[in-house]
């Protein structure tokens, strides 16, 4: 199976970023990442940026072990619920898609994950 997921930190993001890459890389051998991309928010008042990537790998895992393996790889970088409120993200993995299966159209929408996407094709 072929998974897609978006990669972003608002919070000590190139440490954040590469803690996730370096994660994602023992866990999924061959995982292609995007250039890293700074972006503004889009929902926070909070004025720092955020650095975004996207990322697409193959696992024989299902999408339910592949979550958890992105939530561990977050709670590792140290992001605790009460930070949202003070919209502070350390470390945001998502799931956007697994083959035909999309899990967040929206994101997939975004212009910095389509030019994300384009580059690791």
């Amino acid at each position: 199976m072929v998974y897609t997921i978006s990669i972003g930190s608002n919070e000590q993001r190139k440490e954040n970023l590469s803690l996730a890459r370096k994660r994602l890389k023992e866990l999924f051998p061959g995982i292609r990442f995007s250039t890293e991309e700074e972006t503004k928010s889009l929902y926070f008042r909070r004025s720092s940026l955020f650095s975004n990537q996207v990322a697409r790998f193959i696992s024989n895992d299902d999408a339910a072990e592949i979550t958890s393996c992105l939530k561990a790889i977050e709670r590792e970088a140290g992001r605790i619920p009460e930070e949202k409120k003070q919209e502070i993200v350390r470390l945001d993995l998502d799931l956007l898609s697994c083959d035909d299966t999309v899990y967040k159209p929206d994101d997939l929408k975004r212009d910095y994950i389509c030019r994300g996407l384009k580059e690791i094709e």
